[in-house]
């Protein structure tokens, strides 16, 4: 690297295209173009290999830079720290761990501890677990049960696909791990589908959450342990549970004497406008698992938060040789996570990023509104906070969703002209039709606007006037 042109960048893009195996995507394209390449950040901007600058909507590609890049305190944390202590298994504790392990508990009311991991698919597999073990030692292991939710995804190990609700995403990965069970989508403006189109508001959100209940009973409320769903549903459609839809669910939870496990890897640490999502909605969960915005990206870390009820579960027959969780993370012992989580938290503190966030996230749904009113292209928009979604149809009337190379086209032209957004991508079958945004809550208003404006002129172009 020591004779490597920072102004020719050609032998890194060659060494891209012999030797990574990126994420989420199709390599055959690389055959004849090339890899992009993201060199630099500052702010909501990234510069590619080419020099030219990109207005990042979507954090990161996948919901992660909540406060933006070039935090030089958030490096300089982690750097001091790796150099100080950079890792010992979490079998023995570290001075950042215990002290955001404090600082995180503090923005949850009823939480109580914090298990270190590496990534969001990691943690729901330790919620999982603790879950199966809770039944096995309190249950004889019949109430094994895991309900999760179509649409819902949490994660990509087998397990965590097995509580998959995106079928593509499932697609050629079985057989999966038995025992989670679907529970259907609470979609609003999809009622029609699950024969509830007559319903709207908080009739349909009660109704929406009586299917878990019809669920219970079918599978029998004896052999059900839990349930886990995302506060607002992210790559299925960025779907905003309707007004009654949490009450009820918490009325199901506390009947059935279920275990609430939500899943906050894309909502929390301030996404949404809370600290976390699911305090949009007053619902007392057991479990909470979290990982993008946790440190923005700057360091690789996850936590699976629990109540002091469900700890004390492992610790309460010290003569059982198997009582306690008997889990590890390799990872989950690096300092550098909660070092730059610290900071992270307390930069969304000093800033006033939460209000920012909801603020900024009136403004872009007011926008996306406007949009709506102007293309007959959008059949819905909806989110809460930095975190959005518009739907887009060919027929308003009949909700069809429009073909998926559209909505890449789309996604393209805002390429052009230098805006990043996302899409519902290798989601649920034919319903990839969703246009994604989080910009990262130091939005200002005219980013707001010049993200919205180059959603325009795409529709524009790529569907006509």
């Amino acid at each position: 690297m020591d004779d490597l042109n920072p102004n020719d960048l050609s032998a890194v893009v060659e060494a891209d295209r012999a030797h990574v195996w990126h994420h989420l995507m199709p390599h055959k394209a690389l055959e004849t173009t090339d890899p992009r390449i993201i060199v630099e950040g500052r702010g909501m901007r990234v510069w590619d290999q080419h020099g030219k600058e990109h207005l990042d909507a979507v954090s990161g590609g996948v919901w992660t830079v909540n406060v933006g890049y070039g935090r030089a305190e958030i490096a300089d944390a982690v750097r001091d720290q790796l150099v100080k202590m950079n890792y010992f298994a979490q079998t023995a504790g570290s001075i950042p761990g215990s002290l955001f392990a404090e600082k995180l508990i503090s923005k949850m009311p009823g939480m109580s501890r914090v298990f270190y991991a590496n990534s969001g698919s990691e943690a729901n597999e330790k919620a999982f677990k603790m879950i199966r073990q809770i039944s096995a030692r309190k249950h004889g292991g019949k109430k094994q049960k895991i309900l999760y939710r179509d649409r819902d995804y949490h994660g990509t190990t087998i397990a965590c696909l097995s509580a998959g609700g995106q079928q593509e995403r499932n697609a050629h990965y079985g057989p999966f791990t038995p025992g989670f069970v679907e529970v259907p989508h609470c979609l609003e403006y999809r009622n029609h589908e699950q024969g509830l189109g007559t319903l709207s508001g908080a009739e349909y959100g009660r109704a929406a959450a009586d299917a878990i209940e019809e669920v219970i009973l079918r599978e029998g409320p004896d052999t059900v342990g839990a349930i886990c769903l995302e506060p607002i549903t992210a790559g299925g459609g960025v779907i905003v549970p309707p007004e009654g839809y949490w009450e009820r669910v918490q009325e199901i939870v506390d009947k059935y004497d279920l275990l609430l496990h939500i899943d906050e890897v894309v909502c929390g640490v301030g996404r949404t406008g809370t600290w976390f999502g699911y305090q949009h909605y007053g619902v007392r969960p057991d479990f909470v698992t979290m990982a993008k915005g946790v440190a923005s990206g700057y360091a690789a870390i996850s936590c699976m938060v629990t109540t002091e009820a469900v700890f004390e579960q492992f610790k309460d027959d010290p003569t059982d040789k198997l009582h306690y969780f008997r889990d590890v993370s390799t990872f989950g012992g690096c300092a550098a996570g909660p070092a730059a989580a610290l900071v992270n938290m307390e930069i969304i503190e000093r800033e006033g990023l939460l209000e920012n966030c909801q603020k900024m996230g009136e403004r872009m749904l007011g926008n996306l509104g406007k949009l709506m009113e102007k293309h007959e292209i959008i059949g819905d928009v909806r989110g809460k906070g930095l975190f959005l979604g518009a739907e887009l149809v060919s027929d308003r009337a009949a909700k069809t969703p429009v073909p998926e190379p559209k909505i890449q086209a789309v996604l393209a032209d805002c390429m052009k002209q230098g805006v990043i957004i996302g899409a519902s991508n290798r989601s649920v079958p034919e319903r990839n039709n969703t246009l994604c945004f989080s910009p990262a809550l130091i939005a200002k208003p005219e980013d707001i606007d010049a993200i919205t404006d180059a959603v325009d002129g795409a529709l524009t172009r790529v569907f006509g006037a």
